[in-house]
C-alpha cells in the first residue's frame, strides 16, 4: 500500500508538472504573437544588424531545433507507454519531421543569412519546453489504447500531418528550385500550396500541429498549435506585405497569406 501511495504521489506531481509547462506554452503564444505583430523577427529574408551577435544561418537553425529532436526523444522513451501503437505512431511523425526540419532542411538551402545569437537562443529556450511537454504527453500522461488508433480524432489527425508534412517539404522545395545556380534576387514562388497562399510552407507546418492537436487530443498538443500560429501568422503577412511591394501589379491578387481563401 506504500509503494502504491507513493505512485500516485508521482503521477499527481506529474501532472501538475506538465500543467505548468502547457500553460507557461500557452502563455509564452500569447506574448509571442504580441511582439510579432509590432517587430519583425530579425531572420532569413528580413534579417538586419543590431541584434546583438550573429551566427551562421545554418549552425544558428540546427542549434535552436536540435531540442525538438533530443528532448522529444528523451521524455518519450523514458515514458512507459511510448512503444502502445497509437504513442509509436505519434512519436515517429513528430521525430521524421524534426530530423528532417533540423539536419536535413538548412543543409539543403544554397545559402542562409547569418542569424542573431539572440533568436536561435530563445527558439532553443522554447524547444526545450515544448519537446518535452509533447514528449511526455504521448509516451506516459495520453491514454493512447488501441482503440485509439481507430478513433476519428486520431485518424483525421494523422492524415493532417501527413498532408502537412507533404506541403511543408514540398513548398520549401519550390523555393530552393526557385533560382538557377548563380542566379540572383528573388521571384515569385508557384505551384502546390503557393496556388493560394503566400506562406505555403508555414501552412504545411501549421497543418502538422493542427494535425498533432487533433490525433493527442491534449492541451499539450492543442497549446503547440495554438504558439504555431502565433509565431508564423505575423510572419505570413510581412511576407505577403513583401512580395505585394516588391512585385506590384505581378503578385496574384487572389493569394491569401496564410489560409487558402480567408487570410
Amino acid at each position: 500500500m506504500e509503494d502504491l501511495g507513493e505512485l500516485m504521489m508521482q503521477v499527481h506531481h506529474g501532472w501538475t508538472v506538465h500543467a505548468w509547462m502547457v500553460a507557461a506554452h500557452f502563455a509564452m503564444a500569447l506574448v509571442t504573437l504580441l511582439v510579432l505583430v509590432f517587430i519583425s523577427a530579425p531572420y532569413g529574408r528580413f534579417s538586419r544588424g543590431g541584434w546583438g551577435p550573429m551566427v551562421p544561418g545554418r549552425l544558428g537553425w540546427v542549434v535552436m531545433e536540435t531540442p525538438a529532436v533530443v528532448g522529444f526523444a528523451v521524455f518519450f522513451f523514458a515514458g512507459a507507454g511510448w512503444q502502445r501503437p497509437a504513442s509509436l505512431v505519434l512519436g515517429m511523425l513528430w521525430l521524421v519531421h524534426y530530423v528532417h526540419r533540423t539536419y536535413i532542411f538548412p543543409f539543403r538551402l544554397r545559402s542562409t543569412r547569418p542569424m542573431p545569437v539572440l533568436i536561435a537562443a530563445l527558439a532553443f529556450v522554447y524547444q526545450l519546453i515544448n519537446a518535452p511537454t509533447n514528449g511526455w504527453q504521448v509516451s506516459a500522461l495520453g491514454a493512447y489504447d488501441a482503440a485509439w488508433l481507430t478513433d476519428p480524432r486520431f485518424v483525421f489527425g494523422v492524415v493532417l500531418m501527413v498532408a502537412g508534412i507533404v506541403g511543408n517539404i514540398h513548398s520549401d522545395n519550390v523555393l530552393i528550385n526557385l533560382r538557377k545556380p548563380g542566379e540572383t534576387g528573388y521571384k515569385i514562388p508557384t505551384g502546390g500550396l503557393y496556388r493560394w497562399v503566400t506562406a505555403a510552407n508555414y501552412l504545411g507546418e501549421l497543418a502538422i500541429w493542427t494535425g498533432w492537436a487533433l490525433a493527442t487530443w491534449s492541451w499539450a498538443g492543442l497549446a503547440f498549435a495554438v504558439y504555431t500560429f502565433a509565431n508564423l501568422a505575423p510572419r505570413a503577412a510581412e511576407s505577403h506585405r513583401w512580395y505585394k511591394d516588391t512585385f506590384p501589379g505581378d503578385y496574384p491578387p487572389e493569394r491569401r497569406r496564410l489560409l487558402p481563401y480567408i487570410w
